[in-house]
């Protein structure tokens, strides 16, 4: 399918207003919250303010940028997926030059904020995450290998550790088990959608789990991933990090999560995993609010 160009007819403003939308607003603030957490857990009361609203908004800006350039690599994908083909890159409201230029500029200066007024670990780690999730994910692994969300889920999972390296300025165990869980948390959650939107997947050409594996197979990966994301929900409980009251809010999440699963596994639908996937989005953004309630409630 050909990028429909609408670039021409369309005033600086609107071409303003579908780069935003390209950076994904709705996606990028789940990254930023689970930020958020990570410098309020890292803190002892409350984190720095002037420290928080620039690690925010650095954070912010590089992941916007990277779901532009992600959109803009894929935008002939795009194009022929239901899902996708409405993005500005896909119609050809904003052109190749003009999403490369405002990402630079927006991703350059975010990665500036964090550099000036954050620390150089947090820029580099940011740097560092742009380059894994708009590179390494989006050119090299999605279309070479059905396992691209595992192993390009580490770039999706990155977002409490830069907030926890904004307030200490290093990387200690906690962050990474923040980043643990979002790590195996991120399968279950995108092959949920992949299922219902297998059909898409497949006429995009890009080799999704379900598409190549089969839905049945998925599913039963999807199960495996949410049992071990139990047990990584539980380490901070473990290491001291949270309390009773977490650890209580987690195993209500976990159990939903697994009842999903299970009930997937063994009688799928496309309902049935439409309603797991957006479980899954209310799962990690309420299992980040327990550890923040738990922290101030110590």
């Amino acid at each position: 399918m050909a990028v429909i160009s609408t670039n021409s007819r369309r005033s600086a403003g609107q071409r303003l207003s579908a780069f935003f939308e390209l950076c994904k607003p709705r996606v990028n603030s789940l990254i930023v919250f689970t930020a958020m957490i990570g410098m309020f857990l890292a803190a002892p009361q409350f984190p720095p303010f002037a420290l928080f609203v620039a690690a925010s908004i650095g954070i912010a800006l590089v992941a916007g940028a990277a779901a532009a350039i992600n959109c803009l690599i894929e935008q002939q994908i795009d194009a022929r997926m239901a899902r996708t083909r409405a993005r500005p890159t896909a119609r050809g409201e904003v052109s190749t030059a003009e999403t490369l230029t405002l990402a630079t500029l927006v991703g350059g200066f975010g990665l500036w904020v964090l550099h000036a007024f954050v620390n150089p670990l947090t820029m580099w780690l940011t740097l560092a995450t742009f380059l894994g999730y708009a590179v390494i994910y989006t050119v090299v692994l999605k279309p070479a290998t059905p396992m691209n969300i595992v192993i390009g889920g580490a770039s999706g999972a990155m977002p409490p550790l830069l907030g926890w390296s904004a307030i200490t300025g290093q990387v200690g165990p906690e962050a990474l088990v923040l980043f643990l869980i979002i790590f195996i948390w991120t399968p279950p959650h995108f092959w949920a959608l992949a299922c219902y939107r297998c059909a898409d997947y497949a006429k995009s050409g890009l080799p999704m789990l379900p598409v190549t594996h089969g839905i049945p197979f998925t599913c039963l990966h999807s199960l495996l991933y949410v049992v071990m994301l139990t047990g990584a929900t539980i380490l901070p409980y473990t290491l001291g990090m949270s309390g009773p009251w977490y650890l209580t809010a987690a195993l209500i999440l976990d159990t939903i999560f697994l009842v999903y699963s299970v009930v997937l596994w063994r009688d799928y639908s496309d309902k049935l995993a439409r309603i797991t996937f957006r479980y899954s989005i209310i799962y990690l953004t309420l299992l980040f609010a327990a550890l923040l309630a738990d922290h101030f409630l110590r």
